[in-house]
C-alpha cells in the first residue's frame, strides 16, 4: 500500500500532513510514503483531479485508490483507509 501526498512548496498544512503520514507509516507495516510536488508534476496532478494541497491518496497493492483527502487527514482516517487497502 502506498500513501501519496500531493503537495506544494509553500503549503503549511502539507507539513502537518507529512507528520500524519510518517506516523501512519510507522504503525502500518509495509506502507510506503511518496510525495509529489504538484508544481513539478502538473500533468499528473491534473489527471488525478488534484485541486488542493495537501491531497493524500491511499492505494492498495494493486494500485487502486481506496481513500482521498483534500486537506490534512487525521491519523485515524489514514489508519482506517490503510485497513481498507489491505
Amino acid at each position: 500500500m502506498e500513501f501519496t501526498l500531493y503537495s506544494s512548496s509553500f503549503c503549511e498544512p502539507c507539513m502537518q500532513t507529512r507528520a500524519v503520514l510518517a506516523e501512519a507509516k510507522r504503525l502500518v507495516p509495509g506502507a510506503t510514503v511518496r510525495e509529489i510536488d504538484v508544481a513539478g508534476a502538473p500533468e499528473q496532478a491534473e489527471a488525478l483531479l488534484i485541486r488542493n494541497t495537501p491531497t493524500v491518496i491511499i492505494t492498495n497493492g494493486a494500485g487502486t485508490e481506496v481513500f482521498r483527502a483534500a486537506g490534512v487527514p487525521t491519523l485515524a482516517q489514514v489508519l482506517v483507509a490503510a485497513a481498507k487497502a489491505l
